[in-house]
Parts: C-alpha cells; structure tokens; sequence
C-alpha cells in the first residue's frame, strides 16, 4: 500500500516522543511507484531523475511485489566504472553542502534537511573537527535520543574526506570499502570543507551527463536526418531535372523506377514499363553474345559501361551511352540495378561526318590527301614487307577551266562527279581514288604483279575520261595528263612518290597532253635543273644581270620600211649559257616569277625608247608580249599610264601582242581591258593567229589593231593548199574588219612572193630580220633612216 525510507523518518516530530507511536501508515509514500522486472537498468536512472524518488518497488507480470530497487543499487551495479574513472568529483558532488553548527538539536535538523531536501549533512564540532549526520542516522536517533540532543554528540566521527581533483571511481570505491554513503569533499590547501559527494551525487552526475551525451546524439541524429532529407531531395530534383535517362530495377531486372529523361528519350512513361524489363527497349541489333559478356562484365566487376542501339516507343533506333551499376545491401547481396544513360545518335552523326569533312573530299567524297597519305604509307608498308610493287598515278584534267569559264562552277563541279565515277568503274576493287582539290585526283594502285598493269590501268583511265560527256545539254570532251610513280623503283616513301609522279603528270602536258608518263631518273635530274633555274632566275630578275632585250623588225611588205619592233627577252647564265625563252618563260610562269620578269622588261624598254628619243632619233612603236597573268593584274592600266608619265614618252609607243587563247577565255572582260589599252593610244595584236579554239564570232566585238598570223601557216605555203585557203579566209575577214594583218616567220623569197597574192601589211621573220640588240637596231634601222635610200631593209 506503500513505502517508508529513511527520508520519511525526517517528517517525525523529534521533540515529541509520542510521534515514534504515529502508525505507520500516516507516513508512509503511497502509491508505491513500480516497475516491472525486465524495465532496463537505463530507464530505471531516467525515473529516478525525472520522478524526483529514490525508490522503486519491483513487480511481476502479476504485479506481485518482487523487489525493491534505489538509486545506491544503480550506483553500484549500473556498470559505470568507466564514465566513473573519467569524471572527477568536483563534477559531481554537491557544491553547496548543508554545514551544521555542533549546537543545533536533533530536532532543528529534521526539519531542516526536509525542507532543504537533504540526505546528510556536515556538522561542525569545533576545534575544527567536522562530523557528518545522515537520514540513516536520523532513524537510528528518533528511537534513542530526545529531540533537544546537539548534533556535537551525534554526528559520526571523523569525517571521511576525498580531494576535489580525485576520480568518482575513487570516491565510490572509498564509500564501499567503508560501508558509508557519503563523504566530504576538503580542499587539500585551504582544508576547507567544499562540497558533499553520496551515492545520489554520483547517479545524478551520471545521469546528466547522459542526458546531454544523449541529447548532443539526438541533436547530430536530428542533424543528419535533416541532411539526409536535403540531400535525398536534393538527389530526386536532380534525378527529375537530370538530361540523362535514369532506371532502377530490382535484383531480377524489373523497373521499379524512371525518370523524366528515360520518358523523353524512350517514349515510355513509368506506367507503361513499370515491372517490365528494359528488354522492353531492345533494338534486335545486339546478339545474345553481347548481352551474355555485358552481363558477365556487371558480376564481376559491379558495372558495366559501353554504347548500345535501342529502339523507341515510335520504333525509331537510337544510339545511347550506358553505364549499369550493381547496389549491394548491407549483406553484399545484389538488391537493385541502376542504369544512366544519354543518347548519343547527334554526337556519333556529328563525329562521323567531322572524320568525313577530315579525310573525305567534300564534293566527290573521295578519300582526300590526309586520307591518301596514309592509306598510302600503310600500302608502302605492306609492299615492303611481301615484296611488292605498288603505283602512285597522278591525275590532272585537261582544259578543265574552260568547263568551270563557259558553263559555270556547278557545271564544273558535276563533272568533278561524273570523272570520279568513271574512273572508280575502271579501276581495281583494292585501289585508292583520291581528290586532291581542283581537277588534280591521285590513284593508289597496291599489290601490283608487274609494272607492265599500271600501264594498262593508265590507259584505261585515259580511255575513260576521253569518252564524251554531256552537261546542260552540250556534249563536250575533254582530256587528262597522268604521270605514274613507282615503289620501290622510283622512291621509298610516300612524299617523294606523290612528287615524282606529279612531275610525270607535268611531263606528259608538255608533250601534248592527253596522255601518260613514267617518272624517270632523268626526269629527276632536270627536276633539280629546272629549281636551280628558277633561282637564278630570280637573282637575275632582282639585279639584272644576264637579263636583255632584243628587237625584231616589223617592215611593210611591199615598201621594205620599217614599221614596227617587238620587243624579245633573252637570258644568259655563266652555268647554263645562252637559255632559250621556251625553256625560261614558262620556267617564270610555274614559279610566279612571270610578273616581275613582264615588270622588269617592260620597264627596259621604256627606258630603251626614251634613250632613243635622248638621242635626237626616231623610234618606231615597240610591242611588248603580255602574259595572261599580267594581262588580268587589276592595276594594269594604271601600270603603263606610270610608265609612260615616268619616261615622258609620246602615245602609241608601247603597243602590246596577246595571244588568241587568252583574250577568249573572258571576252567580257576582255573588251574593257582592250577598250582601255586602246584609249591609251596603244595597238593591240593578236598573236599566233589561228592556232585557238575559240569562235570567230567574237573577233569583231574586240578592239584589237592587228593579226598575225602563226608562222605554222606560213611555212607550208606552197607545199600545202590547206594553208594558202586558210591564209586567205584570216587575210579576207581581216580586211572586213580593217585589221592591220602581220604574216609571222617569213624566211623565203617564195613565201614573200606568195603573200603579196593577200592581204597582207607586214612582214616579220629572218628574211626581214632576225632579233637583234638594241645597239644594231639603232646602227641598221634608226641612225640611217635620215638618209634617203637605205629604207630598203633587203638591200
């Protein structure tokens, strides 16, 4: 019904003697606080603590009382022998203990201790001596003392005392071995009593600081389940906003989620694949084998990482990036897959047609030089190693220009295309047909059995390109130069066969195109001639050493007179003598120098014609050959114009020659350059007269002053009718058109015989007079022109 402690004992009245007769039950605790037997040692501290009680009864599951249990049983046996040898006391005791003078009754303290809720105090006995008086105490002396007994005769003595800086472990130890419950706490310099230190102490001190150990882990708990929320939704936005697919599966594969990504990817919303297998995506393009090492991959190793064609809700293939990892539980045991995945289709698209643009001809889509090259140093290697022979062919199309000139790029470009075929059609299932840009293509033939097949297979490309083509309804043919390269025979690596063969192909245009040829140690050999010819060349164009002009005259062909000179450059080197202008004029062209040496020479004969004016005389006009690189410069015109105002010469003094071929490749243009030359004052002839390939129908619409005839015509006069029926049909339309008409390489008195029977105005040939520096020309023609019967040049 309930209990009596020894705290209940300071609730007697210990002045009254009659109190010890109160029953029992007036003042005893009730109800009794229980608690059942299996309640952890744990829970019971916490009741202690927050129940304010120093006593439990112990029930059954009956509720029969089997026990009783207090705070001095959890002290000793609650296993704090650890947090006990860490603390120290002046953690624990109690700062503020009740310190009782010797004088006070034994019915003072009662009260006292029950109001201050103490359970001992110190009694101070004088002298300095101290003693300690307990609840334990105070039931022993309700029964034996009178109420007004001084605490000097009662209190327990010597007080047992402990330092400040001791262990609880200490103290507890100290209370057993003694068989107390409290000691006193002294200072051991000022011997001062400091504080109290019982059992309560110490399951109190115990207790607090579980609580807060307690609390400091419910914090951190509350702590990182906050920032486990956060980052679990942080996780799930991610996953939501995330560009890459995203599923999870269980241990056997069945979807268990997917997020926005996989639906915008795949089509399929989680409803429609949730518990099905992502074989729900399969593209049929992998083979069991594929899947069988994928999987083997993700045992052995957790994850597994590669690309993989899957298929679309629409049934549309896509390429996709994969990454599959295993999640283990806490067993090891494989409780979930996820899968990340990105679709790559663009990127594998964009790559592919960057390595396109990289090692393929953007218009022919034939393999391009980068690609070349290496196809070709893996040939080499190949031929190397088995002995065999393999061919470089270079290709350049004839006349191409003209295509692109006439019918325009697009034109051009689907002639590009229908070369390209043909000459894929002819050639061997292993051989390389590559563009290099332009109309030049290369042919890289392997495995060759005998040099004799690469002439073969050249005359099969000759054959194909010479058959005609048709574009925007014109049939048209055209031609190509091949030169042909051989390894190991001409050279051993793939820079010098490309080289040699380019200098064949260059070879066989200048012996008449339309045709192949073999590179050759010779052709090497003036290879080297021709650059050591070009940088000589460009001295004697930057000093002028070597470099001269001689005069051919031009003379009526009825009177003798002299008309007219043109103007012939020559070249003398100490190394290679006297060079032909055949050899050093297209030298000039191929090398970029024919500029500067048109520049150069123009210059010179200004000054020529100014030294002649110097000198009191007369000069007659000089005609200077233009190159097409010169004629098409912008600043053409105001060239001339320069050098007519630098040298102050009269107008017409400077007259030009071109050839037929290049005023009608751009007649448009062509007509205003001419229109300007002609306003300058100059006379324009057309040069090799008859040897072109354009339509006389646009002869008239030229402001040309004059036609010469090609000296190829003029040789076979006599000898072939042919030539006399065209030298009359030139001479007869240039009559028509008031053309001043020149019959170039006469050298016969029966060829000027013959042409006195045409219209023909002058002469100009090794009968009249062959080219001649400027010094004869003043000696022969200019000096004695004053003097009357020496204008016959003949005599």
């Amino acid at each position: 019904m309930g209990i009596w402690t020894e705290h209940d004992s300071l609730r007697l009245d210990f002045n009254d003697p009659d109190s010890l007769r109160t029953p029992i039950g007036d003042v005893m605790s009730s109800p009794v606080s229980s608690l059942h037997l299996n309640t952890p040692v744990s829970e019971v501290a916490r009741r202690f603590h927050e129940e304010q009680r120093r006593h439990f009864l112990v029930v059954d599951d009956n509720d029969q009382p089997r026990g009783i249990v207090s705070q001095t049983d959890i002290a000793l046996k609650q296993g704090l022998e650890l947090y006990l040898s860490l603390r120290e006391v002046h953690e624990a005791m109690d700062s503020q203990p009740l310190v009782l003078p010797g004088t006070m009754t034994l019915g003072q303290t009662a009260p006292l201790m029950l109001a201050q809720r103490q359970d001992a105090a110190v009694v101070d006995c004088g002298g300095g001596e101290f003693g300690i008086i307990t609840e334990r105490d105070m039931v022993r002396f309700a029964a034996r003392h009178p109420g007004d007994t001084p605490l000097s005769k009662l209190a327990s003595r010597p007080l047992l005392t402990i330092a400040p800086e001791d262990s609880l472990l200490r103290a507890r130890d100290m209370l057993l071995d003694h068989q107390l419950r409290h000691l006193a706490v002294q200072d051991k310099h000022s011997r001062q009593i400091t504080g109290l230190l019982g059992f309560r102490h110490i399951l109190e001190g115990a207790e607090q600081d579980y609580r807060l150990e307690l609390k400091q882990a419910l914090s951190q708990r509350d702590q990182a389940l906050s920032r486990s929320r956060l980052n679990l939704q942080l996780a799930e936005r991610v996953i939501e906003a995330s560009l890459e697919g995203v599923v999870i599966t269980d241990a056997r594969g069945h979807i268990e989620f997917v997020n926005p990504a996989f639906t915008h990817t795949t089509g399929y919303s989680l409803e429609e694949v949730l518990g099905k297998t992502p074989a729900i995506l399969s593209s049929g393009r992998h083979d069991e084998t594929f899947y069988d090492s994928m999987w083997k991959t993700l045992q052995q190793k957790g994850y597994w990482r590669g690309e993989i064609w899957n298929r679309r809700k629409s049934g549309q293939l896509y390429l996709e990036l994969l990454t599959i990892t295993a999640i283990h539980d806490s067993d090891g045991n494989t409780s979930n897959y996820a899968a990340l995945f990105s679709d790559i289709t663009h990127i594998r698209e964009n790559e592919d047609q960057i390595r396109q643009l990289a090692y393929y001809d953007a218009l022919t889509k034939l393999p391009n030089r980068r690609l070349l090259e290496d196809r070709l140093d893996l040939a080499i290697r190949h031929a190397h190693r088995h002995q065999q022979r393999l061919a470089v062919v270079f290709i350049d199309l004839d006349h191409f220009k003209r295509v692109n000139d006439s019918l325009g790029h697009a034109a051009g470009d689907e002639l590009l295309l229908d070369v390209s075929r043909r000459m894929n059609a002819r050639l061997r299932e292993d051989d390389t047909l590559a563009r290099l840009g332009g109309d030049e293509f290369i042919v890289l033939l392997p495995d060759l059995s005998e040099p004799d097949e690469v002439i073969r297979i050249a005359r099969r490309l000759l054959d194909a390109i010479a058959e005609p083509f048709r574009l925007k309804d014109q049939t048209f043919r055209i031609g190509c130069s091949l030169g042909v390269s051989l390894y190991p025979d001409d050279a051993a690596d793939a820079e010098q066969l490309l080289h040699h063969a380019d200098a064949a192909m260059y070879r066989a245009k200048q012996e008449g195109r339309n045709t192949f040829r073999l590179y050759s140690t010779h052709m090497d050999i003036r290879e080297h001639r021709w650059l050591a010819m070009e940088t000589a060349l460009r001295n004697a164009i930057d000093n002028g050493e070597g470099l001269s002009l001689h005069y051919q005259p031009l003379v009526d062909r009825d009177s003798q007179r002299l008309c007219s000179l043109e103007a012939l450059a020559r070249w003398y080197h100490p190394e290679f003598g006297q060079v032909s202008p055949g050899d050093f004029i297209p030298l000039a062209e191929r090398s970029g120098l024919i500029l500067p040496l048109s520049r150069y020479l123009m210059q010179q004969v200004a000054a020529r014609l100014r030294a002649w004016l110097d000198a009191g005389l007369t000069p007659v006009p000089v005609a200077v050959n233009l190159s097409a690189q010169q004629f098409w410069q912008q600043d053409l015109i105001e060239q001339i114009r320069a050098l007519y105002d630098e040298y102050q010469l009269p107008p017409g003094l400077i007259n030009f020659e071109l050839t037929e071929s290049m005023l009608l490749d751009k007649q448009q243009q062509a007509v205003r350059v001419l229109q300007q030359l002609r306003q300058l004052g100059c006379r324009v002839a057309m040069d090799d007269f008859g040897t072109g390939y354009s339509s006389l129908s646009y002869l008239h619409q030229l402001p040309i002053t004059t036609l010469k005839i090609d000296r190829s015509f003029i040789q076979q006069l006599g000898e072939n009718q042919g030539s006399e029926t065209i030298l009359a049909a030139i001479t007869g339309m240039a009559q028509g058109l008031k053309l001043t008409v020149v019959a170039e390489g006469v050298e016969t008195e029966e060829q000027l015989n013959t042409l006195r029977r045409y219209h023909v105005n002058l002469i100009q040939g090794y009968l009249t007079g062959r080219p001649m520096p400027a010094e004869q020309i003043t000696e022969r023609y200019l000096a004695v022109a004053r003097e009357p019967a020496t204008n016959n040049v003949l005599s």
